[in-house]
């Protein structure tokens, strides 16, 4: 049996966006099996969230894509995508889970999630409990997880193979990396976060990310 993850944060700012009642309470009731003293927030139309987010950013939104626009109108996919390419352009901070029965969808957005700042994950409604927890422990903490059908094709910018041969080639740790590139230190954990996510690194208890992502990039002739 999977274990629950310990959070990264014990009371964070949720907001839980789905147009079903019976999913909405279930989503949170299983949010706050690990963020007991969370403070969450619900929102059954894309009105209500944006009026939500307005008045005060999340630490993490968890979103499902089929929802109406505003009360009496019918579900859409493209209401939820339009949600959250005005949620990425408006606060490029912003922490996201997408739990939907339609991640397909998602490929649409796919450069918008490329640039988003904040972090970004995905969880089909199907997924385990523990999975799914993981996945918005992983949001809150900024990291990105995509599913493979939208990693297929390794494309790395070029920002992100300067930032991986300043560190393996170059020793450099992110306070220099940053002083090099001429960016913030934030930036600097943002780039780890797609290059982990491109190569399909994820936190695993016990294990070292940075090595193994040293390690991916090497296999995969990014670095020498």
């Amino acid at each position: 049996m999977q274990q629950l993850i310990m959070p990264t944060q014990t009371n964070p700012k949720i907001l839980v966006v789905d147009d079903h009642a019976s999913v909405l309470e279930g989503t949170v009731n299983s949010i706050r099996q690990q963020y007991a003293e969370a403070k969450i927030s619900v929102a059954q139309t894309a009105e209500k969230a944006l009026g939500i987010v307005k008045e005060g950013q999340p630490d993490l939104m968890v979103v499902d894509l089929c929802i109406p626009q505003r009360n009496g109108e019918s579900a859409k996919i493209e209401t939820g995508l339009q949600l959250l390419r005005d949620l990425m352009q408006h606060y490029p901070t912003l922490n996201l889970m997408i739990q939907s029965a339609n991640t397909a969808s998602l490929v649409r957005l796919k450069p918008a999630i490329n640039a988003h700042e904040g972090g970004f994950t995905i969880a089909a409604k199907s997924l385990s409990l523990p999975d799914m927890l993981t996945r918005v422990d992983w949001a809150l903490q900024g990291l990105v997880f995509t599913p493979k059908e939208m990693r297929s094709g390794l494309e790395m910018k070029s920002e992100w193979l300067q930032m991986l041969k300043l560190a393996f080639e170059g020793g450099l740790q992110d306070k220099a990396i940053a002083e090099q590139m001429n960016i913030s230190e934030r930036t600097v954990r943002h780039y780890w976060t797609k290059i982990q996510d491109a190569l399909g690194i994820y936190p695993d208890e016990g294990k070292n990310i940075r090595i193994h992502t040293g390690i991916r990039a090497r296999q995969e002739g990014l670095i020498d």
